[in-house]
């Protein structure tokens, strides 16, 4: 088994981090809006989960690259090109329907990425693998059920649902495409070949869409792909200002 280098491991941490950090940033813009009390509730603790573990993630990274840069220069101090995200997470809230499709097709990719990465060699990222894998369980659970709520409510609530899943359905391609530090990581032992969860992810939401009484697109739609590399669409460019102005604005500054 051959040893990973630090510069291909802390990208592979970044995507994880920057992931984690980008919907929980693009959840939190919904606090105070959500259709019901519960509801915001529940999504503002989502976007708590996944900024915890985006810290622990970036933390981690930090200290891989060995220059001084803590999880708030990773978050606050890289522009868009720097980000390792992947595309489903940066796209907007649009409305509710939009915001838990986008949630769920997530979750249910995010759930077996954990698993695997609980036999990791790496003993630091097992222990965080580890511990986010029960948050992100919670997650699922929790995005399935309301997936079939809408999907299988009125129609009106349907045809919504089914728009969300149309539009974001080209984002999905990504998560199970692999490049060269997918293989480094692979082989070192330290993560896993994507493509090996494309099939438990797709009995998965098949069963969920069945049931929520929603059509899935086309296997051999056109994919996009680019986020995992630092190419991104021009969501996250905004999304970034919002939410690094503060920090940039008071450099050092200190609660």
């Amino acid at each position: 088994m051959q040893a990973a280098s630090n510069a291909s491991k802390m990208i592979y941490l970044l995507r994880l981090g920057d992931s984690a950090l980008v919907l929980s940033q693009r959840i939190s813009e919904l606090c105070g809006k959500g259709p019901a009390l519960e509801e915001d509730l529940a999504l503002a603790n989502t976007a708590l989960d996944l900024l915890g573990q985006a810290r622990l993630w970036l933390s981690y990274a930090g200290e891989i690259e060995g220059d001084g840069r803590d999880e708030d220069a990773l978050a606050f101090l890289r522009s868009d090109r720097e980000f390792h995200n992947l595309l489903i997470v940066e796209q907007l809230n649009g409305n509710y329907a939009g915001t838990i499709m986008r949630q769920f097709l997530f979750d249910a990719w995010h759930t077996l990425a954990l698993a695997q990465l609980t036999q990791s060699s790496d003993p630091r990222i097992c222990e965080i693998a580890q511990k986010s894998q029960k948050e992100v369980t919670y997650h699922l659970r929790r995005s399935s059920d309301l997936i079939v709520r809408m999907g299988d409510g009125t129609e009106v609530s349907h045809a919504l649902t089914q728009a969300a899943l149309d539009q974001l359905w080209p984002f999905t391609g990504e998560m199970f495409t692999g490049d060269a530090i997918d293989e480094e990581m692979t082989a070192a032992g330290v993560g896993f070949d994507p493509a090996q969860l494309k099939q438990t992810w797709q009995t998965y939401i098949d069963q969920v869409f069945t049931v929520a009484t929603l059509q899935l697109p086309r296997q051999d739609a056109w994919m996009q792909k680019g986020g995992k590399q630092g190419v991104h669409s021009e969501h996250l460019s905004y999304l970034l200002a919002e939410m690094q102005v503060l920090h940039r604005a008071h450099p050092g500054a200190k609660w």
